[in-house]
């Protein structure tokens, strides 16, 4: 069993799907490991340490030949497969509803792509879970940067000169990412609130030490989507949200965004009007802002200032933390790969449950419900 790692080729990209780590782990399973040259320079891993760790390192053509397995961050480029067995595996994210086309070249290429975006939200696949591990990351990333950009001190300041105020800090959207962000933001000393559209994630958020922020005139309405993700609402729930959120974003100085439904582009949050009610030198960071935006106005990688607000969000946050990033994603390929590994037969063999799930093109052919 060959398992391929190539250089991460996507602009801005600094991780690597493969780490010293997992090297030894899949090679105690049994299999063959080969790096492409300077894969993991970007993320503080040089090639000396794959190969101490038992990888071959190559040039990416030299890496690639005869792989079973390919593994990435991004889904490299079908021409860059060339010389890998027929219908061998490639574990990456794909971004399968955007990429459409890249997913039909993989069809036709006869690679099985497997999509690790589409890896069930179930217990048993919690640590296989990249959308997880990097959202973490990602939050905590965002008010790191938010912090940086704001122009006055996160926590309350007791000085023979007088008192600084605690700077108030608010989430919008408390999955992986919000809660991160909300104890980065607590830790940081900041006073916090949150919102979702999910009620059961109240307790979440006061749990954290912050202060949750619901809409409770609007009863019956629950925003718990399939697989735990948020759903789209209601008119009558958008609007009661609007009117609350607006009233309570006036007095923030830090505004997080996190909110994505999967296949949707990004919901809109917060409106110019909103964004015009904040305080000079407030900050928003849009952390949605590659799939479209929860903020009017936001733009990857830029900072836009509206209304004297900064409105900043990076087109890939976690690729911000590459060493991390990378250490977490690399687990979570190993763990998706090692839980079906057959001894007998010396390869992962997936069951229905996940290999259906992840499986987008198999024999030639699109093959996920989800995009047929």
């Amino acid at each position: 069993m060959r398992i391929a790692v190539l250089k991460e080729r996507a602009p801005g990209e600094s991780r690597v799907a493969i780490t010293p780590e997992t090297v030894k782990k899949f090679t105690a399973l049994g299999a063959t490991i080969a790096v492409e040259e300077g894969a993991g320079h970007a993320a503080s891993i040089p090639d000396e340490a794959y190969r101490e760790a038992g990888a071959e390192v190559a040039t990416g053509p030299k890496a690639v030949e005869g792989a079973d397995i390919v593994l990435g961050v991004q889904a490299p480029d079908v021409a860059a497969l060339a010389g890998a067995k027929p219908g061998a595996w490639v574990a990456a994210t794909f971004d399968p509803f955007r990429n459409g086309e890249l997913v039909e070249a993989y069809a036709k290429a006869g690679f099985e792509a497997l999509s690790m975006e589409f890896m069930p939200r179930i217990t048993r696949a919690q640590s296989m879970d990249v959308l997880s591990s990097q959202s973490n990351l990602a939050g905590y990333k965002a008010v790191l940067t938010a912090a940086n950009e704001y122009g006055r001190a996160f926590p309350m300041m007791m000085t023979a000169a007088g008192t600084v105020q605690a700077a108030k800090v608010f989430v919008m959207g408390v999955g992986v990412a919000g809660l991160q962000a909300i104890a980065t933001a607590k830790r940081l000393g900041a006073q916090v609130s949150a919102t979702d559209v999910r009620s059961a994630t109240k307790e979440q958020i006061q749990s954290l030490g912050a202060k949750p922020v619901f809409v409770e005139e609007v009863a019956g309405i629950e925003g718990e989507g399939s697989g735990g993700y948020a759903a789209e609402m209601s008119e009558e729930y958008q609007k009661a949200q609007a009117e609350l959120v607006s009233s309570h974003i006036a007095k923030q100085d830090i505004v997080i965004t996190t909110a994505l439904i999967p296949g949707r582009p990004a919901p809109r949050l917060i409106s110019d009007a909103q964004i015009a009610s904040m305080k000079p030198g407030s900050v928003i960071f849009d952390l949605a802002v590659a799939q479209g935006g929860n903020v009017e106005g936001s733009s990857p990688d830029e900072t836009v200032v509206k209304h004297g607000v900064k409105i900043i969000g990076f087109s890939n946050t976690a690729t911000h933390l590459a060493a991390d990033a990378s250490a977490l994603f690399a687990r979570n390929l190993f763990n998706f790969l090692s839980a079906f590994w057959d001894n007998e037969a010396g390869k992962p063999i997936l069951d229905d449950e996940i290999g259906n799930a992840v499986r987008l093109t198999q024999g030639g052919k699109v093959v996920s419900e989800r995009l047929t």
